[in-house]
């Protein structure tokens, strides 16, 4: 790595870059003052030796510094979960307001910040929230009986999930020219102030189709760069998925393919049994589960893709 004065622009490795510059001089002057004498010659050669080395460390130490501080920008420093229903109607709605309170009560119990982004987006923000819940990404499937059945038919219902990565640096670059922004009233109660200016966004990104929207800010300025920093994210989840469409064959050791339409969970509330059909493992005791006590399932998906990763999900139907 050579010395750059732009180093000096970095606060956290301004004092290093000083000190560099300085020894530098302090070389420099060593050398000047020795003039012909042979004896100072030789001990300004002396001194430029050890300069050089001190540089050498210090240039190390700013490497470290400059790539710490670029995968701590690459790191996602929140996930952002989205929820959909699938089929079964009324019946998958309910279950994917329920899988958002799920998730939500899990993040409550680490010390997440949880925000809702919108009725069925959540944003997580803690230092593992996105290791932890990286591969919740899939089709969620519940069977159980309605509380609406008459006749007690076990009904299948299934919900999607969504987990992007919201990171300091996005992946992704939008071209502003592609944006399409609409502004609307935030919900809230009725005659608070939310409700009477247009605060909430929604931003439509015109060559894919995706649109985003946010109304958890109280400004909309605030909304407008919570929506970017999750259309960002959006864009760079279907590209991850489109490339792993590419090369599907290569993941079959691996967590799934961390696509929206791969079914990955069974939720079954009659045999009080989750399964896990990546991992191949089930889990009892539901309600406790669905109360945000998902750490045994988010331990184990932890644990398998640090093994080396598992095959992907199968229908069990």
């Amino acid at each position: 790595m050579e010395y750059s004065p732009e180093f000096k622009k970095n606060h956290a490795t301004a004092y290093l870059a000083e000190e560099y510059e300085r020894l530098a001089i302090e070389a420099q002057s060593s050398t000047h003052a020795a003039g012909n004498d042979l004896e100072l010659l030789t001990m300004a050669a002396e001194d430029t030796a050890r300069i050089e080395t001190r540089q050498k460390e210090i240039l190390e130490d700013i490497e470290r510094i400059l790539s710490r501080e670029k995968e701590e920008a690459a790191a996602p420093k929140a996930i952002v979960l989205e929820f959909r229903a699938g089929a079964g109607g009324d019946e998958a709605t309910l279950f994917a307001q329920e899988l958002k309170e799920m998730y939500q009560r899990y993040a409550d119990a680490n010390g997440w910040r949880v925000r809702v982004i919108d009725e069925l987006t959540l944003e997580i923000e803690g230092a593992t929230a996105y290791e932890a819940l990286r591969y919740e990404t899939g089709v969620h499937r519940v069977q159980r009986v309605p509380v609406t059945e008459k006749t007690g038919r076990i009904h299948t219902s299934t919900a999607s999930v969504a987990a992007l990565p919201i990171r300091v640096k996005p992946v992704i670059e939008i071209n502003p020219a592609d944006i399409e922004m609409e502004f609307t009233r935030s919900g809230g109660a009725g005659g608070q102030n939310v409700n009477k200016v247009e605060t909430a966004v929604r931003l439509v990104h015109k060559p894919t189709g995706v649109d985003v929207r946010s109304s958890s800010e109280r400004s909309q300025l605030a909304n407008r760069q919570k929506a970017m920093e999750i259309l960002s994210a959006k864009l760079e989840a279907f590209a991850v998925e489109e490339e792993a469409r590419k090369h599907a064959a290569d993941r079959k050791g691996q967590i799934g393919t961390g696509d929206r339409s791969e079914k990955i969970r069974t939720y079954n509330f009659l045999q009080d049994r989750v399964t896990d059909h990546r991992l191949k493992e089930s889990w009892h005791n539901l309600p406790k589960i669905m109360l945000g006590g998902i750490e045994p399932i988010v331990e184990a998906l932890s644990a398998a893709a640090k093994g080396g990763g598992i095959g992907a999900a199968e229908d069990d139907s």
